[in-house]
């Protein structure tokens, strides 16, 4: 079970979580409670990157709310934190600038007086580490302070994307092209060793399940916070149902020393409890594994958890035998018999596990023993 203690003391081992439907508000209240703005030298060149990937709007599960980046800059120049820079550099293919009026980035340059630089403009140096050389964005080399702020999704290629692959917009997009053929996980970790992320602040409003474009959003209604960017990966990754040093570059990135993964809920402070509803998506890949659930009164995060480890299974070929007998979920089950239960909400039932709410991976590995 997670650490719900008062202590919110953000330390170089722990991630702080907040769950809700508030963008603005959970961010405020992550970036008060990790103390943020003692921790960034005054006067300091505040280096601002979020994942615009594509331009896509948030919702879509693509890209970064526009709604957290403004309120970390509201608190960073309310703490006398003014040299800000948001930069970013869309994929290979598609318009930094673009996205940055498409997803809200403009308005929040010109309503807070911070510049936008689109990175596929900006100059590069050449950085070397473990003999790959890569082309990397001056002003990426200049920022004093890195503020990284991922997306909880998943990725076509490397199954999940967070932190440690956020930074992949700060070089060239001839140095994305050769990230690819060099097979992406090693670059990532060796990037993360020429390039140091300072505080990572993740949206896992609603990523999406296995995609980094977008399309099939899973709304987790979370956020976190943390200053290793691969304790953040290791988490995005738990939270998606994988072990996390089966993702090649968080473990290749752990064993380079550039942090260490999750060894326990310990490590992860909640500030909340959810309590918002689920709120199951209406078509897509998402609703159709939301078919193998019977939710009633579910709480959001529960939910968010049983559809990643529901996409596992799928992965497995697993799924199917859940046809008839949907995976029961939510306090309208409190009391009530039944074959099939996660959370413990369901602990009357002939099989249930228990947790409030039980983690993707801990959903996953009863399920499987369930259909075993």
């Amino acid at each position: 079970m997670a650490n719900t203690a008062p202590h919110t003391q953000l330390e170089q081992d722990r991630l702080l979580v907040i769950y809700g439907e508030d963008p603005r508000e959970m961010t405020l209240k992550l970036l008060e409670a990790a103390q943020l703005e003692k921790r960034i030298p005054q006067g300091a060149l505040v280096g601002i990157k979020p994942n615009l990937v594509v331009a896509k709007p948030a919702d879509t599960g693509a890209t970064t709310h526009p709604e957290i980046v403004a309120a970390l800059v509201e608190y960073l120049q309310a703490h006398g934190h003014t040299n800000l820079l948001i930069l970013e550099g869309a994929w290979v293919g598609d318009s930094t600038r673009k996205a940055f009026q498409l997803c809200g980035y403009q308005e929040i340059s010109r309503r807070y007086g911070v510049p936008l630089l689109d990175t596929k403009g900006d100059a590069t140096t050449p950085r070397s580490y473990g003999g790959i050389t890569m082309e990397v964005c001056q002003k990426a080399l200049e920022v004093d302070y890195l503020i990284n702020l991922p997306v909880l999704k998943g990725h076509c290629q490397t199954l999940v994307t967070g932190a440690l692959k956020n930074l992949k917009g700060l070089i060239s997009d001839r140095e994305k092209r050769h990230f690819h053929t060099l097979g992406l996980h090693k670059p990532i970790a060796y990037l993360n060793k020429i390039l140091h992320t300072d505080f990572i602040l993740g949206d896992g409003i609603c990523g999406d399940l296995d995609y980094e474009e977008g399309g099939n959003p899973v709304p987790m209604h979370r956020m976190f916070c943390g200053l290793d960017p691969v304790l953040v990966d290791s988490y995005i990754a738990s939270c998606m149902g994988y072990q996390p040093r089966s993702i090649e570059y968080i473990a290749l990135a752990e064993e380079l020393g550039v942090g260490r993964c999750l060894a326990g809920p310990g490590q992860l402070v909640e500030l909340n409890r959810d309590t918002s509803a689920a709120k199951p998506s209406p078509g897509g890949k998402v609703a159709r594994l939301a078919g193998y659930a019977a939710p009633k009164e579910s709480c959001s995060a529960c939910y968010a958890n049983l559809i990643q480890a529901l996409a596992r299974l799928d992965q497995e070929g697993l799924l199917e035998k859940l046809r008839d007998c949907p995976v029961c979920i939510g306090q309208g089950y409190q009391g009530q018999p039944g074959r099939l239960g996660v959370g413990r909400c369901t602990a009357a039932m002939d099989a249930s596990q228990p947790g409030c709410p039980p983690t993707t991976m801990q959903m996953l590995e009863f399920l499987r023993s369930q259909l075993a």
